[in-house]
């Protein structure tokens, strides 16, 4: 399994409801790194460039509502099979439907406002690394509890 990043947005609903430091220790208990993050406010520009495909769409004007509607934590996970991983641990996107024990499932009710976004593959997390982080934004460090949580091969 190839060693991967991925971006994780901890969205406006899960600041103000401060559940940033619950689903970052989730990810960290994970094994996952955290190698890049930073709280901002996403402008309209931001929004439409990240939901391109979803700009035309009827539902776009609500989904931009709300995702410029507050600060979110931008956050660059590392790992083996990271997207898989976080994608797994976000839980359905309906947090109605999520289940118990992943983000959504335990914290969620609403499908719009739904605590978290993570890349969905390997080029939409390249993509959108790069709207949120410059290079010099994400860090390479060994992390020193690495051998005891997967073998360099699955790096």
């Amino acid at each position: 399994m190839a060693l991967e990043r991925t971006l994780i947005l901890v969205k406006p609903d899960a600041v103000q409801r401060r559940l940033t430091g619950e689903i970052l220790s989730r990810l960290e208990r994970k094994g996952l790194k955290i190698v890049g993050a930073k709280m901002l406010r996403i402008t309209p520009e931001l929004s439409r460039q990240h939901y391109a495909e979803h700009v035309e769409k009827p539902f776009y004007p609500d989904l931009e509502g709300f995702i410029t509607s507050g600060p979110v934590v931008a956050v660059c996970a590392e790992g083996p099979g990271a997207i898989a991983v976080c994608r797994t641990l976000m839980g359905a996107t309906n947090g109605r439907e999520a289940a118990p024990g992943t983000i959504r499932g335990d914290y969620g009710q609403s499908r719009s406002m739904n605590l978290i976004h993570g890349s969905d593959g390997p080029d939409a997390a390249a993509r959108e690394l790069k709207l949120y982080f410059k290079d010099e934004e994400l860090f390479a460090f060994d992390k020193l509890i690495e051998p005891v949580l997967y073998e360099a091969a699955e790096a």
